[in-house]
Order: C-alpha cells, then structure tokens, then sequence
C-alpha cells in the first residue's frame, strides 16, 4: 500500500487546470451534483413530471422513494433551484431538514411549523411560484411515529403556503396518512452504463487516469450506489497515480477474497481452534464486519453445493447479528458467532 501513495512520476496525468480554492476542496458529490431536473441520471418519468412543475403546473407535496445514490435528495434541490433561482430567494422559500438527525415531535412543532408559518416575501422577482415555501425533509423514514403523525396535521393546516417534499429509502416506513397526502415517486437502480458515464465524466474533468476495469470494480464495490462510487472514486483519486481494480478493492474497505474463502473453509471443518484463529487473524487485519457479511452472503448464495434450507438458517442468523451490531454489540463476538453459526449448519448439513 505504501508505493500506492508515492509521488507520482511525469508519466502520470496532465496538471489540472487551476480553479477556484473554495472549487478545488469541494467534495465531488456536491460538486457534480444535478443544478438542474434535466440533468437527472436515468429519471425520465420523474424529469417530465416536475419539469411541467416548473413550467407552471400545480405543485403537490411530493414523496421520493428509492434505492441510495439514485438522485432522490438531488432532483428535490434541483427543482428548488430551479423554482427559486437566487440565492436570496431560495435561502427565504426553502428549508431543509435530515430527518434522520431531527426526526422528533420537537421538530415538527417548533421548526417545520415556525418556517410553514413565517410571512412569505412578496418583493422577490426571481421566483416561479408567488407565495409557495417548501420544506425538504431527508430522510423522512428514520422519522418517529409521533413526529410523522404531527407533520400529517402540519401538512393539512399548512397546504395554501407551504409544500412538503419527502425523501426515504423505505416507503413501507412512511404512515399511511402521509403518503396518501404526497405525489409518489419511485426513483429506479441506476444502470451499470449510467454510473460509468458519470464516472467517466468526472473522471475526465478532474484529469484521473484510471483503468476500465476499475470502473466495474468500483459499481460492484458501491452496490450500485452512484453518491457512493463518487466518494471512494475522489479518496483514491488523491494519490495522483493511475487507479486499478487493485487499488479500487483495497481503499475501499472491502475485505480480501483470500480472507473471506479463508474464514469459509474454516467453516467447513469442525476445528473451534483453527476458526478462532481466523477470526483473530481477520480482526488484527482491521476488517470491518458489515462488509464481511455481504460478501459471506454472496459466497453463500452462489454456492450450490449448500442446500437452500442451509442457506435459510445462516441467512437467519446472520440477520439477527446484523441487528445486534446496530444495536451496538462487539465486533468481534458478532464476527466469531458469524463464523460458528456458519459451521454449525455447514456440520449438520
């Protein structure tokens, strides 16, 4: 790993053109995040319909729903952009929240409901929708109960002044009465083609030199996540070398293939000794867990010399540790009941 962060030799790529300090510094997400809907990614049903938003047709409360990294958070600001196009304005019209961070009845009834009640300034010219403020709420499905059934009445009292904009992951964990209040939009798993032409893209512009290879790597690391991808394309990027898959799989976080078909063939044997020693071994290599049990799950899947009932009961297990890590137990007792549970079924099979 050292030579990676070596200086890089003048065979290396071009000097980037010099720009703005404040530019230079800025993280590539927001960088190159959308400033306006249509340079939405792989939207176009979501694009048409606020587009005629902008144009001049009614704007309900809106409800974005999806997987991570697919431009729910950007397509709300570019349309606020766009309906508010100064910054005075915007900062006047526009409030948003992370719901995951402000996500209490507290909230709801000091800061959501002060803002949706605040005058409306009448004097500012740029705006395309006279008297209109809305609220972004990131996020919204880490909200509690309470605060969600709250905002519902919010929402109701509200409607002549003020627009909601909601953005989760999981529409299951929305109430009912939101969501029936809301213009729903599922935005769809971006195409392997559309994040390469994103990267690609920045990639170009920041004067990268980088692999095509790397560019799968880098999707299948990211799970498809394009804000993901971008992160770990600008950490890598730092070293002024040309990247490789290599490269890719080792800042990233991921755990070897050779430690994880090592922990697996542990498994297979009925030795306590030799997995613990793994365990120890993967600890003192400083993996993490989580990405761990991805790629054990992955492994597992595609092994078809495991029955399905099997792969049912660690799939299980694995769930249930998954949830006690978040719930804040030891990394390394998550990590060796993951590697017994595992050969418990794999030996009773």
């Amino acid at each position: 790993m050292h030579s990676f962060f070596t200086k890089a030799s003048g065979s290396g790529p071009a000097k980037k053109s010099k720009e703005p300090a404040y530019n230079a510094s800025k993280p590539w997400v927001e960088k190159y995040r959308p400033k306006k809907v249509d340079d939405l990614v792989a939207q176009d049903e979501v694009v048409a319909v606020l587009k005629k938003c902008i144009q001049g047709a009614d704007l309900p409360n809106l409800l974005f729903y999806g997987p991570p990294g697919t431009g729910k958070t950007s397509a709300a600001v570019a349309l606020c952009c766009q309906l508010f196009r100064s910054a005075d304005s915007y900062k006047d019209r526009v409030l948003e929240l992370n719901a995951s961070d402000e996500r209490g009845i507290d909230v709801v009834r000091n800061r959501i409901k002060n803002f949706a009640r605040q005058t409306v300034n009448t004097h500012l010219t740029d705006v395309a929708i006279p008297g209109l403020r809305i609220i972004i709420l990131d996020e919204a499905d880490a909200m509690t109960n309470a605060a969600q059934s709250a905002l519902r009445r919010t929402m109701e009292t509200e409607s002549q002044s003020t627009r909601f904009f909601l953005i989760c992951n999981y529409v299951s964990r929305i109430i009912e009465p939101l969501t029936s209040r809301c213009a729903k939009f599922r935005f769809k798993p971006l195409t392997q083609g559309n994040q390469i032409d994103r990267l690609r893209l920045i990639c170009s512009n920041e004067s990268i030199d980088i692999e095509e290879d790397a560019y799968d790597t880098l999707i299948g690391i990211s799970g498809g996540d394009l804000r993901k991808s971008i992160t770990i394309l600008q950490s890598i990027s730092s070293s002024g070398k040309r990247i490789t898959s290599d490269d890719v799989r080792e800042l990233s976080g991921v755990v070897p293939v050779e430690m994880v078909d090592r922990l697996l063939a542990v498994c297979y044997s009925n030795d306590f000794n030799a997995l613990q020693k793994v365990v120890k071994q993967f600890r003192a290599g400083g993996y993490g867990i989580t990405p761990l049990l991805l790629q054990l799950s992955d492994v597992l899947i595609a092994d078809d010399g495991i029955k399905s009932a099997t792969k049912a009961r660690i799939f299980t297990k694995i769930g249930e540790i998954e949830k006690n890590l978040h719930d804040g137990s030891s990394e390394y007792l998550a990590l060796l009941q993951t590697a017994t549970a595992v050969q418990e079924q794999l030996a009773n099979a």
